[in-house]
């Protein structure tokens, strides 16, 4: 992108406003970008992981080793690994730079959402369907799991007790949904009851708990700091809760304080929210609604709503905000598109030359004094070698924000042209030929024909020149005995 023919005023605006493409690649059902933000991995329907490349919104790896659907997605620090979880009770650890499995673990139930330590790739926290969550250590051939509670801390008051009718109730408790802090050293647990818990690292106990909600807290997702968390709850209200730094030793558990910032909800239709995400400045909050087709974006600062997404004609799953751009991704729960808002920039061309304008109409134009005279030969070609001489970088690659030396990691793309599955399938037709595949062209399947090749069922089917078929042109032919 020439960032010369852009409207600065356009480069200051920080959530996209327009529908600008669709990507397809089987039936998504979860997104996530990585944090370079180059890279958009899809969860499809049948288990498999596709990897979209941001800048040509192509296919540049799939990833199979799941049966069922895919719930959640995430990545390493550095983008080298990736965790998936799905219906089929297990998680996959891939390592993009070969697409192989690093680790593969097995639950005794289905997995809602699993999350990356965001220092170790080789430790990944769980939350599992009417069990407790697990933090799983994966650094050796068997995985070491360590249950974790999901029981609330409740404040201790002096010369009270917990009644045993209160402690059955926690018990019954299930965790819905737990992350890792931004350093790694606590995981955030959410619960049925709408309880927020904070669970340390090292020990697994909770060291505070604290209640948000009196329904399910169905979602979390930091912010790019860390210290601020995006809450959806099936109260159908997007919270905003600022957390404490846990990294301080000096923080007191019992002295801890977690107030919520603002309540997001839509007050005239009562809308629920399907996913909320927070902005790569983390100055919004976005959520794709439930039984509707739009995307709302709220602005933190002063608690309002500034845009409403408007696009395809389908409800919208997962949304995710990138990392570094002003653009929003979201699946379609019907047809599983994953598409894309972002903005729409006008050229502005007088950038190319510094007496050139722009303007609205035809205007008559005044020629300078000097602008047609003839310069003699030699002077035009000298001034032709010295652009010439000029050097051009063409080798240099800019620093990407958020990406250090020692953390980049480049992903080998797969050019695969036969496994594509896009909308518009391209196939090989001879060396260096390529035509788009034919609508039903290789579904014949659906029709009832089976065995042979395409080839051989059209000639099978394919009548003579004269009407007759060939069997009964040779019973006509044949001589009686």
């Amino acid at each position: 992108m020439n960032l010369s023919l852009i409207d600065p005023f356009v480069l200051a605006q920080d959530y996209p406003d327009a529908l600008t493409a669709k990507l397809r690649s089987g039936h998504a059902t979860c997104i996530r970008f990585n944090r370079k933000g180059d890279l958009l991995a899809s969860g499809r329907v049948d288990g498999t992981v596709v990897v979209f490349d941001v800048e040509t919104n192509g296919v540049a790896r799939k990833l199979r080793g799941h049966t069922l659907q895919i719930q959640s997605l995430s990545w390493s620090r550095d983008g080298r690994y990736l965790l998936s979880s799905s219906q089929d009770w297990k998680c996959v650890l891939w390592d993009l730079k070969d697409g192989s499995r690093v680790r593969t673990v097995r639950f005794e139930a289905p997995v809602y959402i699993a999350d990356l330590h965001p220092f170790n790739h080789l430790m990944f926290v769980v939350s599992l369907f009417e069990a407790q969550p697990m933090l799983v250590d994966v650094s050796d051939e068997i995985p070491l799991k360590r249950a974790l509670p999901s029981a609330p801390k409740r404040p201790h008051v002096d010369g009270e007790e917990i009644s045993e009718k209160q402690a059955a109730q926690d018990a019954k408790q299930t965790t819905t949904v737990t992350v890792f802090s931004a350093s790694g050293t606590h995981i955030i647990g959410g619960t049925s009851r709408g309880w927020l818990n904070i669970i340390e690292t090292e020990s697994c106990e909770t060291i505070h708990s604290a209640r948000l909600s009196n329904g399910v807290l169905i979602f979390f997702r930091l912010s790019a700091s860390g210290r601020d968390i995006v809450v959806n709850c099936s109260d159908r209200i997007v919270r905003t809760v600022h957390l404490p730094d846990l990294t301080d030793a000096k923080v007191d558990p019992d002295k801890i304080k977690i107030d919520v910032e603002h309540k997001f909800q839509d007050v005239v239709n009562r809308l629920s929210w399907n996913h909320v995400a927070f902005s790569a400045t983390g100055e919004y909050v976005t959520a794709s609604t439930y039984m509707n087709h739009d995307i709302y974006v709220w602005e933190r600062g002063h608690g309002s709503l500034v845009k409403i997404l408007e696009g395809p004609k389908e409800e919208l799953g997962v949304v995710e905000w990138h990392p570094h751009r002003p653009l929003v991704a979201a699946c379609g729960l019907d047809s599983g598109r994953v598409y894309i808002w972002s903005i729409i920039s006008p050229q502005r061309w007088s950038a190319l030359a510094p007496d050139f304008a722009e303007v609205e109409e035809n205007v008559e134009y005044i020629e300078r004094e000097d602008e047609f005279d003839i310069h003699p030969k030699e002077e035009i070609h000298k001034r032709r070698l010295d652009l010439e001489d000029e050097d051009v970088d063409v080798l240099t690659i800019e620093p990407v924000k958020g990406e250090s030396e020692d953390t980049a990691f480049l992903m080998p793309v797969l050019l695969d042209i036969d496994d594509s599955e896009s909308e518009e399938e391209i196939i090989a037709v001879g060396p260096g030929t390529m035509r788009r595949k034919s609508p039903g062209e290789g579904r014949e399947w659906m029709n009832g024909d089976s065995g042979g090749s395409g080839d051989e069922r059209a000639a099978s089917k394919k009548p003579a020149a004269n009407g007759v078929s060939k069997t009964q042109s040779r019973s006509k032919r044949r001589k009686p005995d």
